[in-house]
Order: structure tokens, then C-alpha cells, then sequence
């Protein structure tokens, strides 16, 4: 099984880190910097895993 992402893909995986960051920060309201990054950094794997898991199911 083997997953290739283009341009496109990777240009969806950002627009749903942000989107996903977005989300998170709205919910959350985190009030350190340490918050930030933590949350930024769950919604790209989040972001990651969406985009990995669609390229499976339609492979």
C-alpha cells in the first residue's frame, strides 16, 4: 500500500491544520504561547491523519 501526496493534498493538509487550529482556539481560549503550539501542532496531525486516511479509502 502506497500513499503519494501531491500538491493538492498537501494544500488541503494546511487548510485543515488551520482550520482545525481555528476550532481548537475558539474552544479552548488557550492563554499561553505553550498552548498555542500544542494546539497548532494537534490540528496539523489531525490535518495528517484526515488526508492519510481519505488517500487509503480511495486508493
Amino acid at each position: 500500500m502506497n500513499v503519494h501526496l501531491h500538491n493538492a493534498d498537501i494544500v488541503l493538509i494546511i487548510a485543515l491544520a488551520l482550520l482545525g487550529s481555528l476550532l481548537l482556539a475558539l474552544r479552548f481560549r488557550p492563554s499561553t504561547w505553550k498552548g498555542i503550539v500544542v494546539e497548532a501542532l494537534a490540528a496539523n496531525a489531525a490535518a495528517i491523519a484526515a488526508v492519510v486516511a481519505f488517500e487509503m479509502l480511495v486508493a
